[in-house]
């Protein structure tokens, strides 16, 4: 259980440094476009892959992995109300932030016996 845990965030953690973190500290267009359709100024877009960044560091060390995946429910949040006020496509855009953020938390639950406690499933 606790290697499914590990396997489940480390693709979490891939994804995300892979297809939102390294497109915004590099400025490419897969990261601008969708900032513009949601309204957020383009000089956000480092200090977001910035805080993105540090949120999946903190989630990958046991230590401080709790604080990361409440910081990165906070910021998926962020995500779903921007995707909602602009009418994107619920399943693939809007939802997506729920989906990833039930994805974090399983895999926090698999892989931290504390959590699995103060959350156990029976």
């Amino acid at each position: 259980m606790v290697l499914a845990g590990w396997i489940l965030s480390g693709l979490l953690i891939v994804f995300i440094l892979g297809a939102s973190v390294a497109p915004k500290l590099l400025g490419l267009q897969a990261a601008i476009e969708p900032l513009t359709v949601v309204g957020w100024p383009i000089k956000y877009m480092l200090l977001i892959g910035c805080i993105e960044l540090a949120c999946m560091a903190l989630y990958a060390f046991p230590r401080t992995a709790l604080l990361g995946a409440v910081l990165m429910t906070g910021l998926l949040s962020a995500a779903l109300a921007a995707n909602l006020r602009v009418d994107n496509p619920l399943f693939s855009h809007t939802l997506f932030s729920i989906y990833f953020g039930v994805a974090m938390w399983v895999a926090l639950w698999l892989r931290d016996p504390k959590i699995r406690d103060v959350f156990p499933l029976s």
